[in-house]
């Protein structure tokens, strides 16, 4: 067996947050498929075991992300039950788009709450029983929004791109312990996310956007559950990846997650080639 790899067999804890649907339910489903305990949480822990099924080895346990208090709860009846945790899969969240303009301040930090310092919450929680043991992994679900933003995702990629920013740098701060961050970041997949329950477009309220926002609107609306990506692979490509000694910083999840990561840094390469003389020449002169 290669070095890398450790026991697929031998039995983890997983803790997922927004496993009531979407690809939170795959990847509880692939997690206790391969033999693991799961605790799988959501607003409502019925439908998080409607979405999941019956397992001795589930523990449905209530969560909103965006109240610390309530991570801390549902880490502590984590650890009651099942004594540890090896894999924090942070999954729960929504999407806010509109142009920039229209979206409100409320709706704009909303995103935030949920998307950025949800899954610093849950982590937070966490981390002291990953220390505990010396050992464990935290899964954050980003986004290609993370590594390139466009229009109408003025909202979603900022929180994104927090979310690779804070992870990056947990990395070396918990590696002594034995701990490991990956981010995933999912191109299109049939999963949820452009769903009614999921998104919410900001209203049209200026006349220079309306067209691109119908246009757009449009466009969006017609992908939802036409997407490429199957999440159900990608579950248990998760799965794969926490088996290893050592898994990705960052793992590109879909041909089309390797396209935007390529495009950014030849984007990159090309923007620090642009003005390299100029970028050079800004020292102090002497000492």
């Amino acid at each position: 067996m290669s070095e890398q790899k450790k026991n697929t067999t031998e039995k983890k804890v997983w803790f997922i947050t927004g496993a009531a649907r979407g690809m939170g339910t795959d990847i509880a489903k692939a997690a206790l498929a391969a033999g693991h305990a799961v605790v799988a949480t959501g607003r409502n822990p019925e439908k998080v075991i409607q979405a999941v099924g019956e397992n001795q080895d589930l523990l449905a346990v209530k969560l909103d992300v965006t109240d610390p208090a309530a991570a801390e709860a549902a880490v502590q009846a984590a650890v009651d039950r099942f004594g540890r945790i090896d894999v924090l899969v942070n999954n729960a969240g929504n999407f806010y788009a509109g142009f920039f303009e229209e979206i409100t301040p409320e709706d704009f930090r909303a995103q935030i709450e949920t998307t950025m310092f949800g899954p610093m919450n849950v982590t937070r929680a966490a981390l002291p029983v990953m220390r505990a043991q010396r050992s464990g992994l935290v899964v954050t679900i980003s986004s290609t929004a993370g590594i390139a933003g466009g229009e109408f995702l003025t909202a979603y990629a900022a929180s994104k791109f927090g979310v690779e920013g804070w992870a990056e740098s947990l990395a070396p701060e918990v590696a002594p312990f034995g701990i490991r961050t990956m981010l995933v970041e999912p191109g299109f997949f049939r999963t949820e996310l452009l769903s009614p329950a999921s998104t919410r477009y900001a209203a049209s309220t200026i006349e220079d956007y309306a067209e691109r926002t119908k246009q757009t609107v449009s466009a969006w609306r017609s992908m939802d559950g036409q997407q490429g990506g199957d999440p159900t692979k990608l579950a248990d490509a998760l799965i794969r990846l926490a088996a290893l000694d050592e898994p990705p910083l960052r793992f590109a999840a879909g041909a089309d997650a390797v396209g935007v990561f390529e495009t950014r840094a030849r984007d990159l390469q090309d923007q620090a080639d642009a003005h390299r003389q100029l970028s050079g020449n800004l020292a102090h002169n002497g000492t």
